[in-house]
């Protein structure tokens, strides 16, 4: 909603001072599609050059990020930390053997089974259950698992963050597109040099709505949508990490719910559920849980 609002107050407020001022939009209506054209056409193809066709297509799903905002809710990490805390408690009272079954197909599983949103996550659960498969292997080299955790959500977060990354390198480009633009608009209004001072004002006016298009695009539009998209990307990530403080913590022996408490340190603050909030949903679990 504020990203909307935001993109709306940059033209009213950009455009409006402009008119204010004296100017006349026709001018800039009447230079715009053939200065955008240059300008956008460069920053699409420079685009598409210096990036892959993941990036590419993770990037359209990025301007869905933008505006939507992170997708985890409060609600979703309480989900996690009691999953969590089902699995190390299994773990801790009744050994990781008896977790097998859930951690092979964690879709049949009736403990991912009541975390729905959890489960719409594959990289999550992926991650959940590859960890406790590896821990069941490693459980006397604890920092052996840790390494591997931190290797895969550093490759991951690099992975999530490369559609931003590409969008802040058209971003930097933009100004110098616009003045790619200015300068074949200037070309054109020196090969009309014979023409009135009306018609020839008129021609390098509109070849500076290129230089002002592409400082404009940068700063006040894609640039800003960059930043956004990192900010989501990582508030989106720190659910991961909460995974990994969990069972690390579980990994150096301490009980489920001192691992889950650690966990609970590295929620995002506004999604932060408190100490009693996090005690009454683990209440009401299931005592065969």
């Amino acid at each position: 909603m504020f990203q909307a609002l935001g993109v709306a107050l940059v033209f009213a407020l950009v455009f409006g001072s402009f008119v204010v001022s004296g100017g006349s939009l026709r001018v800039l209506l009447r230079a715009a599609p053939h200065e955008l054209l240059a300008i956008g056409g460069a920053a699409l193809g420079a685009y598409l050059i210096s990036n892959s066709t993941e990036v590419v297509r993770a990037t359209a799903g990025g301007f869905r990020k933008i505006f939507r905002g992170p997708r985890w809710r409060p609600g979703d990490y309480r989900d996690l930390l009691t999953l969590l805390f089902v699995l190390t408690r299994a773990m801790k009272s009744r050994g990781v053997i008896v977790l097998e079954s859930h951690v092979e197909h964690p879709r049949q599983s009736s403990i991912f089974a009541r975390f729905p949103r959890l489960l719409e996550d594959a990289f999550a659960i992926d991650f959940i259950c590859d960890t406790l498969r590896m821990m069941s292997m490693n459980l006397e080299d604890p920092h052996q698992v840790e390494d591997a955790m931190e290797r895969r959500l550093e490759r991951r977060l690099a992975e999530q963050l490369a559609p931003a990354d590409a969008l802040q390198t058209t971003a930097d480009g933009l100004p110098a597109l616009g003045i790619v633009a200015a300068v074949l608009g200037v070309i054109t209004a020196l090969g009309s040099i014979s023409q009135p001072p009306a018609v020839l004002g008129a021609m390098i006016g509109g070849a500076l709505v290129g230089t002002f298009l592409g400082v404009f695009l940068a700063y006040g539009v894609v640039g800003p949508m960059a930043n956004r998209l990192r900010a989501v990307v990582e508030e989106e990530s720190s659910l991961y990490r909460i995974i990994q403080s969990v069972l690390v913590a579980h990994l150096h022996g301490n009980a489920a719910q001192i691992s889950v408490e650690i966990g609970r340190g590295s929620v995002p603050t506004g999604a932060q559920p408190s100490f009693l909030e996090l005690e009454a949903a683990l209440v009401t679990l299931p005592a065969a849980a």
